[in-house]
């Protein structure tokens, strides 16, 4: 029977410890009914045992800290432990479920995880380089990494997320596609990483319901993944990020900078298309003539990857294509502007 002593702290507290079973329950339940399917699961205690020293912390986030461990067979292993929060289960147990069904060169490959409780780790393969902001974002990303590789990185993704859009059992739409979800390996391979936010649709379909507020990170999120108003949340969705951030392998630089020498720089996007035709467009992208045609084409690439409304966005098997075709078989997409949209 519940008392309502205590001005209803014992009720509350017994409400709670019912919801949090329950919830607990409902994400057994979803683990188990992809049976078979499903990752290796680990106990906490054997996680603890991979990672076997603090000394190997790769890095931490708003998510919690990830650190380099090693499995029983020596294979290297990158663990995320999330941060005890009893609220965020089904976005785990989702990023579980998403990811442990893929199999792709340019999608990250998870080993196994943890659920016991609030402690929950995912164990994910080794890449050795880290993460792709890691380049973008430092003083001179083009010589570290070169016009070739940036290539050869974002067709990698190109090649990653039209596996997971058109050749999964079930199609995946990752929603947080930035460089900091893009993981290198040893010779700069890329991988999708990070299906926290994905959602799962039938595979004779592009298009899914949401429910909730706007999935994704400010910048890269689809305008009608905000809104309704600009059509329907799709693949196409991830197109969008894909181009933000093809433009800020470009730019080497993020695509929103608050400290610029001209208000006309602050979004690279808008400055870029304006600047294509003339040559000091791309020479202040360290644009040399040998690497032109290369930048000119991602430019070109991510430009219509961004395009306002979904339906005037390639998909990406379509982007795939456009990588094949030589520049003077690229078309400039019409420039858009949201207030003129909506």
């Amino acid at each position: 029977m519940l008392t309502w002593r205590r001005k209803g702290r014992r009720l509350w507290f017994i409400l709670c410890n019912k919801s949090s079973r329950n919830s607990e329950n409902n994400y057994e339940a979803m683990i188990a009914s992809y049976g078979s399917l499903a990752p290796k699961r680990y106990m906490y205690s054997d996680v603890m045992k991979i990672t076997f020293s603090r000394s190997n912390e790769l890095g931490k986030g708003g998510y919690g800290v990830v650190f380099k461990g090693r499995l029983h067979d020596g294979r290297l292993v990158a663990v995320k432990f999330l941060h005890d929060s009893k609220g965020n289960g089904g976005e785990f147990v989702n990023e579980v479920m998403s990811i442990g069904r893929t199999s792709h060169v340019n999608v990250v490959t998870l080993f196994g995880f943890c659920l016991e409780g609030s402690k929950r780790a995912l164990i994910y393969e080794y890449m050795s380089n880290s993460s792709l902001d890691k380049f973008l974002y430092s003083e001179n990303p083009k010589e570290v990494l070169g016009w070739e590789r940036l290539y050869e990185i974002a067709l990698g993704i190109a090649h990653g997320l039209q596996y997971l859009h058109y050749s999964c059992n079930t199609r995946i739409i990752h929603f947080d596609i930035k460089p900091q979800n893009i993981l290198l390996d040893s010779d700069f391979s890329p991988k999708i990483a990070d299906f926290g936010l994905a959602k799962l649709c039938h595979t004779k379909e592009s298009k899914v319901s949401m429910t909730g507020g706007a999935r994704g990170t400010i910048g890269f999120i689809a305008p009608e993944v905000h809104s309704r108003t600009f059509g329907v949340v799709s693949t196409k969705s991830d197109v969008y990020s894909y181009g933000m951030m093809l433009l800020e392998m470009v730019g080497g630089r993020r695509n929103v900078k608050s400290i610029v020498e001209k208000s006309s720089e602050k979004y690279f996007p808008d400055w870029i298309y304006d600047h294509f035709s003339q040559d000091e467009g791309l020479q202040a992208c360290d644009v040399t003539s040998e690497t032109t045609e290369i930048a000119r084409k991602m430019t070109l690439i991510g430009l219509w990857c961004i395009q306002v409304l979904p339906m005037y966005r390639p998909t990406i098997t379509r982007v795939l294509e456009m990588f094949e075709r030589s520049l003077n078989e690229l078309d400039m997409p019409p420039k858009q502007n949201f207030c003129e949209l909506v």
